[in-house]
C-alpha cells in the first residue's frame, strides 16, 4: 500500500470510530442547519479534526480542504480534500448509510482515495495507476453496455428545488430505460458502489469537490469511466458527475447534456 494511502486508511479509521460512537447516541446530538435542508452535527466536525490531525501527524505542511473546517494552507503539491461524514442526513435520521471520505491531490491529480463505511466496515481504496480494492481485494466497475437492466443511482436537488422540473423530466426519461434507479443519499458512497460493480451507473449535479473526489478516483482505477454532464473529465470543477461503465455513461451523457 502506498505510504500516502496508508496514513489516509488511519486517518478514515479514526473518523469511522469518532463516527460509530456517535450513531450509538444518535438522539444527544446537537444538530446546526448550514442551509436549506444542509445539516452538521458535533460528529461532523470532530471526525474531520480527527482526520486532519492524523494526516498532519506525518505530513505537518500539506494543505487541506473540508467540507466543514474549510481550507488549511500548506503546500500546494499536496492536497487533502475531505468529507468526513457524507450522509449526514442518514447518520442524523439513524439511517446507517454513510461514509468517510479521502482524497489526496499532488499537483492537481487525484493520486490517493479512501471512502470507509464504519457501519459495514467496508473500506474502498484506490491509489493512481494501482487499480481499486474493498477491504484488500480488487474491485471492477460493471461491464453494462447498455441501460437496459442496470441499476443506476442518482441524487435529487434538496438544496435547489427550483431545478426539480428539469431534473425530473430527465428522471423519468433514464427510468424508462434503465432496469431500476436508487437514491440512497452518500456520493461517496454511490460511487464506491459503482466502483464495486454494485451499480452500473450514477449521475448527479449540485456536488462538491469533497463529495466526489475519493469516488471519482475509485471509479477510474475500477476500470471505469467519469465525465461531467457534457462529456468533460473534470466533474470537480463543474460540480456534475457521470460515472460508470463506459456505455452506460456514455448513453447518460446523451441523456442529461
Amino acid at each position: 500500500m502506498h505510504p500516502m494511502l496508508n496514513i489516509a486508511v488511519r486517518a478514515a479509521r479514526s473518523a469511522g470510530s469518532v463516527i460509530a460512537r456517535g450513531f450509538e447516541n444518535v438522539d444527544d446530538l446537537e444538530i446546526q442547519h448550514k442551509g436549506n435542508n444542509d445539516f452538521v452535527t458535533r460528529i461532523d466536525k470532530e471526525a474531520e479534526q480527527a482526520i486532519i490531525e492524523k494526516i498532519k501527524q506525518s505530513y505537518p505542511t500539506h494543505s487541506f480542504v473540508g467540507e466543514e473546517g474549510g481550507v488549511i494552507e500548506g503546500d500546494k503539491d499536496f492536497k487533502w480534500v475531505i468529507d468526513p461524514l457524507d450522509g449526514t442526513t442518514n447518520f442524523i435520521k439513524g439511517i446507517p448509510h454513510f461514509a468517510v471520505s479521502i482524497a489526496l491531490l499532488y499537483k492537481g491529480r487525484l493520486d490517493q482515495a479512501v471512502v470507509f463505511d464504519p457501519i459495514r466496515s467496508e473500506l474502498f481504496t484506490a491509489s493512481r495507476g494501482n487499480g481499486a480494492q474493498l477491504n484488500g481485494r480488487r474491485i471492477r466497475a460493471s461491464k453494462a453496455r447498455e441501460l437496459g437492466s442496470t441499476i443506476l443511482a442518482t441524487a435529487f436537488p434538496f438544496k435547489d428545488k427550483d431545478k426539480l422540473p428539469s431534473v425530473m423530466k430527465t428522471f423519468g426519461e433514464i427510468f424508462a430505460e434503465a432496469g431500476d434507479i436508487r437514491r440512497c443519499g452518500s456520493a461517496a458512497l454511490d460511487l464506491a458502489y459503482v466502483a464495486a460493480g454494485r451499480y452500473d451507473g450514477y449521475w448527479e449535479q449540485g456536488v462538491k469537490p469533497w463529495d466526489i473526489a475519493a469516488g471519482e478516483l475509485l471509479v477510474r482505477e475500477s476500470g471505469g469511466l467519469v465525465t461531467d454532464y457534457q462529456g468533460g473529465n473534470d466533474p470537480m470543477h463543474t460540480g456534475e458527475i457521470v460515472a460508470g461503465s463506459p456505455r452506460v455513461v456514455q448513453a447518460l451523457v446523451k441523456k442529461l447534456k
